[in-house]
């Protein structure tokens, strides 16, 4: 039998279909439609699902999060993340539900920092100290997006550009946050940027959760597992003394899986303080890469969520400050509604730079910072 000579043509089409992240590797896909108008700008709305039930919606302000859907243990789907229904509600009054935060999210104490022998003074948007990256952090910015195809799955891509003198900071930084939706039921969140000069970040992920829904109430039935044996007290306020110190016969300890309100009443708080987790793990990890940071499950669904990251910490956070947020479709949003579970970089660590344990976060020219998340979403 004579061989028929291929030609250029479907010779390219074959290299596309058999290269990592083409279309036939990927199912589900991506679509866009409006959401609104932001200083001017016009906002998108982006959705990415696959073939197994889940959908996320991910918009250009705050390269955010506004939906999160998968199935129940009994296939009912329902939305598992807090948020609004309208672009305009985010900029009014969000607490940061579902954004990107950056250039350093947490906390810097007092609101400042010396790098290389210079000081620098940032927004106390936290009073005393800086939150989440300031006044206008990444959460607030529009980021461009774009549709991509992985190896993994459809997503969006978000790139954004920090000018130098940003809220304070040193040099431009170029940042970029995929998020791709897997047939595994998982969500990936990679961040990544460079800078054109040495400068602190620390970017995250900072979505409220609740396993029953976006509606179910209180979370303090879900039950948690943090694979930290260690975590970063805290003397005075949210800022951490600088020690490391074991989780055993604290309210902190999470090693076995236990519900989330058995101690929490040992966390009252005070007047400036509402009571509940908010607390930087270390992480344990038997060396650099991805590992398993935690599992969380909710009985009532049978939902589970298991994060894995590259990063040393793990901020826990009760939703301790939701005070009646109205959210999606009216629902009243109060303390204990929702959690966070934020991979980071620890708190407060560009002041930490001679502190045993604490990894620095300044990023220099010719250096690329990475930070991934996988959030693989189960049932039981």
């Amino acid at each position: 039998m004579t061989m028929r000579p291929i030609s250029w043509v479907w010779l390219a089409l074959l290299v596309f279909l058999m290269a990592p992240g083409c279309a036939s590797h990927a199912p589900g896909h991506v679509s866009q439609s409006d959401f609104g108008m932001v200083d001017g700008q016009p906002v998108t709305l982006w959705t990415i699902d696959n073939d197994r039930g889940m959908t996320v919606q991910v918009m250009d302000y705050g390269a955010t999060v506004t939906t999160l859907v998968v199935p129940d243990a009994s296939g009912v789907p329902a939305d598992i993340v807090l948020g609004f229904d309208s672009v305009d509600e985010y900029v009014q009054s969000s607490p940061y539900f579902g954004s990107t935060v950056g250039r350093v999210g947490n906390r810097i104490a007092d609101a400042s920092f010396e790098l290389d022998g210079k000081p620098y003074r940032l927004a106390a948007n936290n009073e005393p100290h800086h939150l989440h990256g300031g006044n206008r952090g990444f959460d607030k910015r529009i980021w461009k997006g774009a549709s991509i195809t992985t190896g993994h799955g459809p997503g969006v891509r978000f790139r954004l550009i920090s000018p130098d003198g940003e809220e304070g900071y040193p040099g431009r930084v170029d940042a970029e946050v995929q998020y791709v939706v897997t047939e595994d039921n998982e969500l990936r969140i990679l961040m990544e940027a460079t800078s054109q000069e040495r400068t602190p970040l620390n970017m995250l992920h900072h979505s409220y959760w609740n396993l029953s829904g976006h509606d179910g109430g209180s979370i303090l039935d879900h039950e948690l597992k943090v694979n930290a044996t260690r975590y970063t007290p805290s003397e005075d306020g949210p800022i951490p003394s600088g020690a490391i110190e074991p989780v055993m016969d604290t309210p902190f300890d999470f090693t076995e899986i236990r519900r989330v309100g058995d101690r929490i009443d040992q966390l009252p708080g005070d007047e400036q303080d509402p009571g509940g987790y908010d607390v930087n793990y270390v992480l344990d990890q038997s060396a650099e890469g991805l590992h398993q940071a935690c599992v969380v499950r909710d009985p009532v669904s049978g939902r589970t969520m298991t994060i894995w990251t590259d990063q040393p910490g793990l901020q826990f956070y009760t939703g301790n400050y939701l005070d009646d947020v109205v959210g999606k479709g009216g629902t009243v949003y109060g303390k204990h509604m929702a959690f966070c579970l934020e991979t980071q970089a620890f708190p407060d660590a560009i002041n930490k730079t001679d502190v045993e344990g604490w990894d620095t976060v300044v990023l220099s020219p010719g250096e690329t910072y990475r930070h991934l998340m996988i959030h693989d979403f189960t049932t039981e």
